[in-house]
């Protein structure tokens, strides 16, 4: 490795690390031709960036990536319309028919947030994170549909979205929040049959540190266009987590573990994805008051040890090290022991996420 790190900014990373994917994969982002959210999460993080530079080059790499997607009429080429994780991507098409007025991207909005008024869902109500998972909630599912459809519902008027994702936010903060730490477990079986699952709670055994993250995001995501009917109390389910996330934050390095409560397990590691989660969720909170400017303090050490975290090779590429890769629902052994990798989207997206809130709360 070769260490360079001599960037002022987190924008001057930023554009470090959107260069280096969009060089080692052009266009053909993994999973190669699906619309799912490991490019979308990535892309999201690209829009971002744009829409503080405003370089045009970024914009126009979202647009081709998601013109291999889409064809003429519209149609999105491969996606799987029973999987959240498919929907997520939809949030970029706001962006694109907003400043090219293509119809082709409105389609396809249509057609991911349809899809939920008909979404199998448990006997509570709560939407099936797959067609493969039935009745169970994964607390990354409100991320990959929820900001996608309250914009939607606030854009075209259809409030009816509003709704039904407080609803899912209440459901996860019923039976996936801890009432000891103020953390949320990854998933909750409304059946009460998965291996993973308490037989008498439904719930998963861990709070992985990801999930949270995207609950975060998710949460203050969501506030942003939500009627006001439901606006306060989505900030202080976000406010309220994000102090319990702060509990836990390593004190040496700023960073969080993968399984976020067990730092003291010598097996446990530091992981990058969650932690610039959330500190995008400090961020955000304290840019928009709804946390107070004292834990700016939290925000500034936990982006500092992200960084750390990084690093470039003889090539120049800049490298996000320590992220998990994808993960189901398990105890604490398997999520200790997933593989960890350097510039898996979901880190990169994250990472690029961070900067922009980052970015915008200090100026640098």
């Amino acid at each position: 490795m070769v260490m360079c790190k001599t960037k002022n900014t987190s924008l001057d990373y930023a554009f470090d690390a959107c260069n280096t994917i969009m060089k080692t994969y052009g266009a053909k982002l993994p999973p190669v031709g699906r619309f799912h959210y490991h490019a979308g999460v990535f892309l999201l993080g690209v829009q971002r960036i744009y829409e503080i530079c405003k370089d045009e080059k970024y914009f126009d790499y979202i647009k081709k990536w998601v013109d291999t997607m889409i064809d003429e009429n519209g149609v999105i080429l491969n996606f799987k319309d029973d999987e959240l994780d498919d929907l997520q991507a939809g949030n970029l098409l706001f962006l694109l028919y907003d400043k090219t007025g293509d119809s082709r991207y409105k389609k396809a909005l249509d057609t991911l947030v349809s899809l939920i008024p008909n979404w199998k869902r448990n006997a509570e109500g709560g939407l099936w994170h797959k067609g493969s998972t039935p009745d169970q909630m994964w607390l990354d599912g409100i991320y990959m549909a929820g900001p996608l459809c309250v914009e939607y519902g606030a854009r075209y008027n259809q409030p009816w979205y509003f709704k039904e994702f407080y609803k899912q936010l209440k459901l996860m903060e019923k039976h996936m929040k801890d009432p000891k730490t103020g953390l949320y477990k990854h998933g909750w079986d409304c059946e009460k049959i998965q291996p993973w699952a308490d037989p008498e709670t439904g719930v998963s055994e861990e709070y992985w540190g990801r999930a949270m993250g995207w609950y975060v995001m998710a949460l203050l995501d969501m506030a942003d266009h939500i009627s006001e009917e439901y606006k306060q109390d989505i900030i202080k389910i976000a406010v309220d987590l994000i102090k319990s996330l702060i509990n836990y934050q390593d004190e040496k390095t700023g960073l969080w573990y993968q399984v976020v409560d067990k730092g003291y397990r010598s097996d446990n590691w530091h992981e990058a994805s969650c932690s610039a989660l959330y500190t995008y969720g400090i961020c955000k909170a304290i840019r928009l008051g709804y946390l107070e400017e004292e834990y700016k303090k939290y925000a500034e050490k936990a982006y500092e040890g992200i960084i750390n975290t990084t690093d470039y090779n003889e090539e120049g590429d800049f490298l996000i090290q320590q992220v998990c890769i994808g993960t189901g629902i398990s105890n604490y052994n398997y999520y200790v022991r997933r593989p960890i990798s350097t510039n898996d989207l979901h880190g990169v997206g994250a990472f690029l996420l961070m900067c922009a809130e980052y970015y915008k709360l200090f100026n640098h």
